[in-house]
């Protein structure tokens, strides 16, 4: 028995704005029971006593320190700029 029906799948890509032919919501029925009918095999899996984790590795804080570097001043930013004007670039309006 399927866990998922083809009117399912049409609601889905109804509601994803996706047009979805008879054949392809065929597929994509059974393709998504076999991905369900995977994952609900996970839930055989003995977890007692495994700590829940948010990655398979033990990172922490891998962020580069938050340190002051050179940048370049305004001058230098605008140097080759094909227009400025104020100091700020300038580019074409694009409202009317």
């Amino acid at each position: 028995m399927s866990r998922i029906s083809k009117e399912q799948v049409k609601h889905v890509a109804h509601l994803a704005r996706l047009h979805v032919s008879e054949e392809e919501a065929d597929m994509f029925t059974k393709q998504l029971d076999d991905i369900i009918t995977f994952a609900e095999q996970l839930n055989e899996l003995d977890t007692e006593g495994v700590e829940p984790t948010t990655h398979v590795l033990d990172l922490k804080n891998v962020t580069r320190k938050d340190e002051p570097k050179h940048w370049l001043t305004k001058e230098e930013a605008l140097k080759n700029a094909p227009e400025k004007q104020d100091g700020q670039f300038r580019v074409p309006s694009i409202l009317e």
